[in-house]
């Protein structure tokens, strides 16, 4: 494999942009399993007067991911995520004014490897997006999984992520004067297995809970479309029925989560890496789809709702899908 070197007079807009990166590839690899650690060897040397105090306040904060969150916007504001969404870039595109008096689901597709363009437009304040959505509070729901993660939930929930468990998404969708969205990766981490570049397989088929969230509370549902995504990483090739596959699903199954197996650029080269490309992310939200609430649908309302999502989702791809060099040829396979 031929190594490509970066250039050595490197700019410094450009340093901080790949230190903003470093930084967000390393909260998602690694910090949660570092917080974990730092706990046990607070155990382990009985730290009592750090661990205790902190034990408490897990007791009492433990459901906190579940109604709301926590969100700080001094850490929203951090200068690090301007570099961040820079390094792409990433763009937030509206196609249509939502009414602020209704709370919204946005659907986002796809997950890509590591979510990067829901990170970097919804959970942080350098998006443009309080100025296309005025009136509006985004809490991108996550895996409960890392909100049982000492130390680093705290960090996760200052960003305004939430638990993904249906009684977070309950408790954002009942605001009774509207105004909330709650962003949904609905591919899930299955979805993170086939995210390869030029792939555009959703894992959408059998994924109804959300549906059936909407009707209950009469929120509006919005598909949203990430152009380059999937094209961030480049994963170890994992085709269905292969070990690595299997071994994967498997771990999906059992813990409900898995681990793409990827790699992308170096620091000081091109060639093999951590570091995402730098690939354009445009992150498009499409027309919303009202819903009259049903507090209890039948599982017919439920399906016919889950079409009419599927519809406009692919119509928002076909619409967009060449302004952002995809041919005409590729579209969307639902699974």
């Amino acid at each position: 494999m031929k190594v490509q070197f970066a250039p050595i007079n490197i700019p410094l807009e450009r340093r901080l942009q790949t230190a903003a990166v470093l930084q967000w590839v390393f909260s998602f690899l690694l910090l949660g399993q570092l917080c974990c650690g730092l706990f046990v060897i607070l155990l382990y040397k009985n730290y009592w007067f750090l661990y205790v105090p902190y034990l408490a306040w897990l007791y009492f904060d433990w459901k906190t991911p579940d109604s709301g969150g926590r969100r700080f916007d001094w850490v929203r504001n951090w200068t690090v995520w301007k570099y961040f969404r820079e390094y792409f870039p990433m763009q937030l595109i509206k196609t249509v004014d939502l009414d602020p008096s209704h709370n919204y689901i946005f659907g986002f597709h796809p997950h890509g490897v590591l979510v990067a363009g829901a990170f970097g437009n919804f959970c942080t304040n350098h998006s443009n997006f309080k100025e296309l959505f005025p009136g509006f509070t985004a809490y991108l729901h996550t895996l409960p999984y890392w909100f049982r993660c000492p130390f680093f939930r705290e960090y996760l929930m200052s960003s305004g992520a939430v638990s993904v468990s249906k009684q977070c998404v309950s408790h954002v969708l009942s605001k009774e004067e509207g105004g909330n969205i709650s962003v949904i990766v609905l591919g899930g981490a299955e979805e993170s297995l086939v995210a390869h570049p030029g792939s555009f397989t959703l894992f959408i088929s059998q994924r109804k809970g959300f549906i059936k969230m909407a009707l209950t509370h009469g929120a509006y549902l919005v598909p949203v479309f990430s152009f380059g995504e999937n094209e961030l990483f480049k994963q170890v090739n994992n085709p269905e029925g292969s070990w690595l596959r299997t071994v994967q699903e498997k771990l999906y199954q059992k813990v409900g989560f898995t681990l793409p197996l990827f790699h992308a650029r170096g620091v000081f080269q091109y060639s093999f890496g951590l570091m995402p490309y730098r690939k354009p992310i445009f992150t498009v939200v499409g027309h919303p789809i009202p819903v009259r609430q049903n507090p209890h649908p039948t599982s017919e309302q439920i399906d016919e709702l889950h079409q009419t999502y599927l519809e406009e989702l692919r119509k928002l791809f076909e619409k967009h899908k060449r302004k952002y060099g995809i041919s005409e040829q590729e579209t969307l396979i639902f699974k």
